[in-house]
């Protein structure tokens, strides 16, 4: 690990008046730590913000409020959490491990790297890393990378399980920057690789997330997540599938599918979605419109098993909420 300076700062404007270019925000450190052991990431300084009041859970008509440096683990045993969003619950529990959860932040989380072997080994080439170094997994082992959304220049996927149920449920986050407070969609918060890897989202330099809002829609509690992985603990998904249903008198009035695992964001299964909506909710039409969620999938060598996985993980998922 290299040498670096460090910063504790008590309130937001300090920390943004003490990141600057090269510098790294530290939460909980559980994503943040492992790369720099590893000289992936190579910050000049880590600003500390563990100590800025951004803690609580807090309801109100816009919705569900989580502080950017809540616990997993606490989101999770929170009420408001557990009855009204079990999909967010089940993601949570599915995180890493209970030590883990215990320690990271749902801001830490939202904005972690990769797990791309490729991306954590300094010897390997990653555009994501390395811009214009190449990407060693389009030819190499690619059975966990992504089948949608990539690009010749990167086929990583993005780690999070709470991303893609924050996506499914709509979820906007709040950003504080050195030019004030703005409020992103998650769903717009991630880019896509393109030529660009190494620009991950769409956070200006400096910006933290401060609070992430889930809105009051319909069908929040009737929700599912469902993971699919090699293991049952401490493992990132092959594929996931986060599921919120809206149903009136056994009609789909609007449904919400993200995937996880198969993309460098958490992916909206927009097709999937379109054939099921309006719909009687019925298992035939379920499968039917699981079957859709691939849609524009483009495999690598080593996982086109993911592709069928997805359809699925998604039918499974839907028929886990009812259906006839």
């Amino acid at each position: 690990m290299r040498p670096f300076d460090y910063a504790a700062p008590r309130t937001v404007e300090e920390a943004l008046a003490q990141h600057a270019d090269g510098a790294a925000y530290l939460a909980g450190g559980t994503s943040l730590v492992d790369l720099m052991k590893l000289d992936v990431a190579r910050p000049h300084r880590v600003v500390d913000v563990n100590s800025l009041p951004l803690h609580g859970i807090t309801t109100d008509d816009r919705g569900l409020h989580l502080s950017a440096l809540e616990r997993l683990g606490d989101l999770a045993r929170h009420p408001a959490v557990a009855v009204g969003h079990p999909v967010l619950r089940q993601a949570l529990l599915a995180s890493a491990s209970p030590q883990l959860r215990n320690m990271a932040t749902i801001g830490g989380n939202l904005l972690q790297r990769t797990r791309c072997g490729y991306f954590r080994d300094t010897a390997a080439a990653c555009n994501k890393r390395e811009p214009g170094s190449g990407c060693a997994a389009r030819t190499g082992d690619n059975r966990g990378h992504a089948v949608l959304g990539t690009s010749p220049s990167c086929v990583a996927t993005h780690p999070s399980d709470p991303a893609v149920a924050l996506s499914a449920l709509d979820a906007v986050l709040e950003l504080h920057g050195a030019d004030g407070v703005r409020e992103v969609p998650l769903n717009a918060f991630y880019r896509l690789p393109g030529e660009t890897p190494q620009t991950e989202t769409v956070l200006r330099p400096g910006e933290l997330i401060t609070r992430v809002t889930v809105p009051p829609l319909p069908g929040a509690d009737r929700s599912v997540y469902v993971k699919v992985r090699d293991r049952r603990s401490y493992e990132f998904a092959l594929v996931s599938a986060a599921v919120a249903v809206d149903l009136h008198d056994g009609e789909v009035r609007g449904v919400r599918i993200a995937l996880g695992g198969v993309a460098p964001r958490p992916w909206r299964a927009h097709a999937a979605e379109q054939a099921l909506r309006g719909r009687e909710f019925t298992r035939a039409n379920a499968l039917e419109a699981a079957a859709a969620a691939a849609d524009g999938a483009e495999p690598l060598s080593g996982n086109a098993f993911k592709i069928e996985l997805v359809r699925r993980t998604v039918g499974y998922a839907l028929t886990r909420l009812g259906g006839r």
